[in-house]
């Protein structure tokens, strides 16, 4: 085991947090006896300077019995009792386990607490979430090489045997590579190759991928999406290395700048302009919301340099602004200078000025689309 002094690891928690781990001292280590550690994503985010959102602690030396009865005097809530596990004051609570597959499914595990640190950490996926954080030390602890995994910058799997337990891992590989700027390991690449998808729920898939479009580095999401087969055995795609690259270069333009409501689309509508399966399809295979199926719904292709009629045309009902095309710096900028971009393009006559003329059913119906055509091409001749 490695260890690594770092007296200041809590100094940039929020004052609640502190406030709220000195309680948890107080009753579980001091009135227990209990040993308090921090596991998990917080320690890797700390590790890398990053904003550390999550918190989860370990308490050893108690009993299951013991740990029920701090947990009910505290009034903090089980969240997986079957597991030991409780939340308080947004902190997940639970007793150091090892868990074993003995059924499908993501629930199919057997539970039992253990004392030991490295049995403990054993059953987390990859080597950087499963360093320790020990407050009465202030080291960290690490069993599975994942200091320098971090220093790499790469996700390397704990345990090849018991890692393909959980099919979902495969999918955190691809979302934690988005997150954190990472590339999984070749060892570890080649295992999520082989394991199935198919006993995953869609809510499962559909909830990394949303998490994965939320990250910052995209294109490393996009890498190992393809990297790790994962596109192939959802919707059956293999994306050729031309593709992928024009793709990258999208994501990243898009993710720079793009409003905060349109970024969970960025990385569907930079992958879909050079993909050759249908958006429909994709998102059906990622159990995507309807929300999202009716905003994809009819998109044409882009063109690499959009014309202002193309553009005004896009522009239905609210403009652009809720529209995945506006994830496009070029397109964005378009529907702003023509006024489309909170609004649709007007044409100029209602279909009740139409309707006092005379036009109705089909009729008005063509007539509006005529005109709508008609204002699209004095548009484009205004802007050679």
């Amino acid at each position: 085991m490695k260890r690594r002094y770092f007296p200041d690891f809590l100094d940039p928690f929020d004052p609640q947090m502190g406030r709220t781990l000195e309680e948890l001292r107080r009753l579980l280590g001091e009135e227990y006896g209990g040993e308090l550690r921090i596991v998990g994503g917080a320690v890797r985010d700390r590790l890398l300077g990053r904003e550390v959102k999550d918190l989860d602690l370990e308490i050893y030396g108690l009993s299951p019995e013991r740990f029920e009865e701090a947990m009910a005097r505290l009034g903090a809530s089980g969240v997986g009792k079957s597991f030991f596990v409780y939340k308080w004051r947004g902190v997940d609570i639970a007793l150091p386990r090892m868990e074993r597959k003995v059924g499908p499914g993501h629930r199919g595990f057997a539970v039992r607490p253990v004392e030991d640190p490295r049995e403990a950490s054993r059953r987390r996926d990859f080597t950087v979430n499963a360093l320790i954080y020990d407050l009465r030390s202030r080291e960290v602890w690490d069993y599975w090489g994942g200091l320098e995994d971090l220093e790499c910058r790469r996700l390397r799997c704990v345990d090849s045997e018991t890692f393909p337990e959980d099919s979902l891992r495969v999918l955190r590989a691809m979302r934690f590579a988005a997150q954190l700027a990472f590339r999984v390991e070749e060892a570890t690449c080649r295992l999520c190759r082989e394991i199935s998808l198919e006993d995953l729920p869609g809510s499962r898939i559909f909830g990394e991928f949303e998490r994965m479009f939320h990250s910052e580095a995209l294109h490393y999401g996009l890498y190992e999406l393809l990297r790790l087969n994962i596109a192939e055995r959802l919707w059956g795609e293999q994306m050729d290395r031309a593709a992928f690259f024009a793709s990258a270069r999208a994501l990243i333009r898009f993710r720079r700048s793009a409003p905060e409501s349109l970024r969970p689309w960025c990385f569907l509508e930079a992958y879909r302009r050079y993909s050759r399966v249908p958006m429909e399809k994709i998102l059906a295979a990622i159990d995507a919301p309807r929300s999202w199926r009716r905003a994809f719904e009819g998109l044409p292709p882009v063109s690499r340099e959009p014309t202002p009629r193309w553009v005004a045309a896009q522009a239905h009902k609210a403009g652009l602004r809720e529209s995945p095309l506006g994830c496009d710096p070029k397109i964005r900028a378009l529907a702003k200078e023509l006024g489309v971009w909170d609004r649709p393009f007007e044409i100029g006559v209602t279909p009740r000025e139409l309707m006092e003329k005379g036009f109705e059913g089909k009729a008005l119906g063509e007539e509006l689309e005529r005109i709508r055509l008609e204002r699209l091409d004095e548009l484009q001749e205004r802007s050679r």
